[in-house]
């Protein structure tokens, strides 16, 4: 798609906004300065009579939905997170997570039998109508000829087309920001789009999500907090996923709240603590844990579905992010402040203890209150601003992490209005601290970080080892190679030493 066709779809996208008054609703009209609100009524001579019917969460979620999968991806967010925008809100966005419209019976099956090259009759006895739609795909149950219940997911036919439209949009969108609002540019606009394009690109083959399924089951099983269903191999294809049944209720439903024995605050805990361990433990989460995707059953069970999202963080943002909750937990902020500056989050012109008073305005009002009594929205509004007063840009290698954080926090408070999200992650946090950053877990680091540039030394002197332009080849590398080891043994014994002292 070219982009003048790309404008012409984001002017589109800005209509239909408009046409729902889904953009800056009427309900909202007391709250907006006085020269938006007369640009506000003069777009409301383009609205149509969509915009009279329902509330304005139902108005954002029928526009969302004519505006596609991205534009979908992007209520699903917002539906977590009621101590924002208001749990009437929230709700109206909920249809977006797994009650859209399905496509025909008849046309999963023609995908089914593209996909994995044989009819559905051949893989499954039964094959029912689909119970779940979203986005992306729809779910069906099924029943395979062994007898086992299992649930089949089939991605919409035309998808990959329409997910490349909305991907050069969201690209656009981005440009146009970083060009005409140079205030919004620390958020790193296009870096933050290709990322999100990117995981949704990533959904369109569901192999790899059978893959994620597979590796996050193994973690999920070493912690306990949460499960995932076993992978059916035989029924997995480019657009076709087959999963065992997901035992207990989708958390979307209404009534998966008031199941016998369920055990809210523990749920909670468990659904927190899970994101966690799979973050700081194995570097690897599911980043896409909205209500839709969780099925619970009593007292405390979590079993994810819909691995197509996975987020994953390497060595040194695990690290950073452990030591930022450990500090806030400890309400230690000149220790976050200070993390903040070695990860390079905050330019090092800044003053580490301006940074850390900052922090303590945004920590100290939140400890010891129930989450009911927090409001979210201000919060976010005050860490905005400090980000913005620190010259804090997005980063691009977190973005999948801090919308599962936003994502996760939300659907914890809806399970438990008093969720505790601190006290909730302060088992798994201390656990990583107290392993990682052991003395002994240092000098391992160490001696693993000192073998590895003694193999990159050696590599790069067998690579130089050329007869004619060396005199001593042998005699060079040999020198070389107990150098590094001395200066490895030193840095041990050093470390070593201001570790046991």
């Amino acid at each position: 798609m070219s982009t003048f066709a790309a404008f012409g779809r984001l002017l589109g996208a800005g209509l239909t906004l408009v046409r729902y008054d889904a953009l800056a609703p009427r309900e909202l009209d007391a709250l907006y300065p006085p020269a938006l609100r007369g640009l506000t009524r003069a777009l409301r001579l383009l609205s149509g009579r969509e915009a009279k019917q329902g509330r304005p969460g139902e108005r954002l979620a029928h526009a969302l939905e004519h505006l596609g999968p991205v534009a979908i991806k992007l209520g699903q967010v917002l539906s977590t997170r009621a101590d924002i925008f208001g749990a009437v809100f929230a709700e109206d966005l909920s249809r977006l997570k797994d009650r859209l419209p399905p496509f025909p019976l008849e046309e999963a099956r023609r995908e089914i039998a593209l996909s994995l090259g044989q009819p559905a009759e051949t893989i499954f006895a039964e094959l029912g109508a689909a119970v779940a739609a979203a986005s992306l795909a729809q779910a069906h149950e099924a029943r395979l000829h062994d007898g086992r219940r299992v649930a089949v997911k089939v991605l919409r036919p035309g998808i990959d087309r329409r997910v490349a439209e909305d991907s050069e949009v969201l690209a656009l969108a981005a440009r146009l920001i970083e060009r005409f609002a140079p205030a919004l540019s620390r958020l790193e606009p296009s870096a933050a789009a290709a990322t999100v394009i990117r995981a949704t690109q990533m959904e369109l083959d569901l192999r790899l999500e059978a893959a994620g399924a597979d590796e996050l089951g193994e973690i999920m099983a070493r912690d306990g907090y949460m499960a995932a269903p076993k992978v059916v191999w035989l029924g997995v294809g480019k657009r076709v996923l087959t999963l065992e049944w997901a035992p207990g209720r989708p958390l979307s439903s209404p009534e998966a709240l008031t199941l016998p024995g369920l055990d809210r605050k523990r749920l909670a805990e468990h659904l927190t603590q899970a994101f966690l361990a799979q973050a700081l433990d194995h570097g690897v989460f599911h980043a896409d844990l909205h209500e839709g995707n969780l099925f619970v059953s009593a007292p405390a069970e979590i079993v994810a579905v819909d691995y197509g999202i996975i987020g994953r963080l390497g060595a040194p943002e695990r690290r950073y992010l452990a030591e930022i909750l450990w500090g806030f937990l400890r309400r230690d902020y000149r220790r976050v402040a200070q993390v903040h500056f070695d990860a390079g989050y905050v330019p090092r012109h800044h003053s580490v203890e301006a940074f850390a008073q900052a922090l303590r305005a945004v920590g100290e009002p939140v400890f010891g209150r129930n989450a009911s009594e927090v409001h979210m929205s201000r919060v976010l509004l005050q860490l905005f601003e400090i980000t913005a007063l620190y010259d804090m840009h997005l980063r691009p290698e977190l973005v999948l992490l801090q919308k599962t954080m936003m994502t996760v926090e939300g659907v914890a408070r809806r399970i438990d209005p008093e969720h505790d999200i601190w006290k909730a992650s302060d088992p798994v946090v201390t656990r990583w601290i107290t392993r990682e950053l052991s003395p002994v877990s240092r000098v391992q680091r160490l001696i693993s970080e000192a073998t590895e540039a003694l193999r990159a030394i050696t590599r790069i002197a067998e690579a130089q080892q050329k007869p004619v332009m060396v005199v001593q080849p042998e005699a060079d590398h040999r020198r070389l190679i107990w150098f590094a080891i001395g200066a490895a043994v030193a840095g041990v014994a050093f470390v070593a030493a201001q570790i046991f002292s």
